[in-house]
This record gives structure tokens, C-alpha cells and sequence, in this order.
């Protein structure tokens, strides 16, 4: 077996369930942003009434609190990471609801007085604005535009209008429009250093929307390009974008 077939296997072989990316460690890296999100989820956490965390992945980052409101809420979509989220979060009290993306939230009208996420597959500003209550906010760390496009570009070429999604001005209004005020907006450009192959095809696992349908069959002539890429430069150099928004229900 070549070194790249190793490789390739090994990342077949990770275990891409919820949201710690510790697999990587050694493999590839990335930048945390400077704000410190889980951080400050704790610290809103701590002074909250009822609280919601939308695609809550493992549960993982918000686990990381040291306190929960006595209602406490987490949504995720993806079953192997509801089992995961309900293992970690039920113990500390947090309920773990199995939501779909395209249906409304399963939660009644001003519910809430605090409304989180980190990484949202996409933001529903409407029902975001419907379950706070007024003056709640939502408070929250988005993946920005052109996130890791460098790496999806190799794979599947340019894709110069797909490099304006998830805009963080295009956010504030459409936050906006549903009602909502902006108080904080903060952006982050991040470094990402890829070192061998079996990150890429662990992340491409992963990260399902960044290739679609990704196969190793399907692209295996590429993960070997990328694979002698590597060997030669001693790492692939991506980047991501992050912003923190905060926004408020009026009273």
C-alpha cells in the first residue's frame, strides 16, 4: 500500500460524528478566532432565563458552560449527533431536541431570552426573531463567506459566485428584516494548514456541503495531486472567515 493509499485509509477510517475536531491534531490546524466564543456563551449562559442552541453538532462547545438556566434547550438535525449531544448534555440537564432544517422550530412564540449557536448550517431570522422574547437576543459565531474555498476550489475549480454566501452584511439584513437589531459584529480571517491527506478526506467526511456527494472514487486523481502538493511544500494553505453577531428583540 503507497503512503497517500495509507493515508487516504486512515480517513476513511476516522469517526466524523459531532463537532471535536481533535482527530486532526498534528494533521492540519486552524486559527481560533480572538473573541473567544465558548468563552462568552458561558458567560451569557450564567445570566439567562431559557435558553436555545440551534445545531448544537455533539452538544460539545456547549457543554463547555459551567452553568445552564433552569431551561435549557439544544437543537440538532443530524441523528448520530443527537445520540452524542443527548449523552453529554442530558447529564447537565440540557434537553436535546431532533429538529429539520426546513421545518419551524418545534418551540412556542417569545420562549426564550437567549438564543445561541455556533456554526449554523443556515440561519432562520424568522424563527430566531419568533422564539425570543422581546428584549432576548441571540448571540452567536457564524462560518463566513469563502471559508476553506481554497481547498474546495482544488476539488471542484472556481466558484466565484458561491464565494458571496454566508456574508456577514448580507446576515445583518436579513437579520433585520426579520425585526431584529444588530448590537455586535465582529470578523475574523483564519489560517488553515492541511499536512496530509487523511485530514483532507476526514474533513470532506466531515464537512459535507464544502464537496458534495465527495466520494475517495470519485476523486481520488485529485487527493493524489494534492497528496504529491503536500509532499513537495510540506502543507496546503487554505483560510476561513468567522463573525460574532449578537442581535436583540426589541422590547
Amino acid at each position: 500500500m503507497s503512503d497517500s493509499e495509507e493515508l487516504i485509509a486512515l480517513g476513511l477510517a476516522a469517526d466524523v460524528t459531532g463537532w471535536d475536531f481533535s482527530w486532526l491534531d498534528g494533521r492540519a490546524s486552524e486559527e481560533r478566532p480572538p473573541w473567544g466564543y465558548a468563552r462568552l456563551l458561558a458567560e451569557r449562559l450564567s445570566g439567562a432565563s431559557a435558553s436555545l442552541d440551534l445545531d448544537t453538532g455533539g452538544g460539545e462547545v456547549l457543554a463547555e458552560a459551567g452553568q445552564f438556566p433552569l431551561t435549557a434547550v439544544a437543537t440538532e438535525s443530524w441523528a448520530p449527533n443527537v445520540a452524542k449531544a443527548t449523552a453529554l448534555l442530558h447529564p447537565r440537564g440540557v434537553a436535546v431536541v431532533h429538529t429539520e432544517h426546513d421545518r419551524p422550530l418545534p418551540f412556542a412564540d417569545g420562549a426564550f431570552d437567549l438564543v445561541t449557536s455556533r456554526h449554523p448550517v443556515a440561519p432562520r431570522w424568522d424563527e430566531i426573531a419568533r422564539v425570543l422574547c422581546a428584549g432576548g437576543a441571540y448571540f452567536a459565531q457564524h462560518v463566513g463567506p469563502e471559508s476553506g474555498f481554497e481547498l474546495i476550489e482544488f476539488f471542484l475549480g472556481p466558484m466565484p459566485e458561491a464565494r458571496r454566501g454566508r456574508h456577514p452584511e448580507d446576515e445583518v439584513a436579513a437579520a433585520g428584516a426579520a425585526g431584529l437589531d444588530v448590537v455586535d459584529l465582529r470578523e475574523a480571517r483564519l489560517r488553515i494548514e492541511i499536512h496530509d491527506i487523511a485530514a483532507v478526506v476526514y474533513l470532506l467526511r466531515k464537512l459535507i456541503w464544502w464537496v458534495p456527494n465527495f466520494t475517495v472514487e470519485r476523486y481520488r486523481e485529485r487527493l493524489e495531486d494534492l497528496h504529491e502538493l503536500i509532499r513537495r511544500h510540506g502543507s496546503f494553505i487554505a483560510h476561513s472567515t468567522r463573525h460574532l453577531i449578537e442581535v436583540r428583540r426589541p422590547n
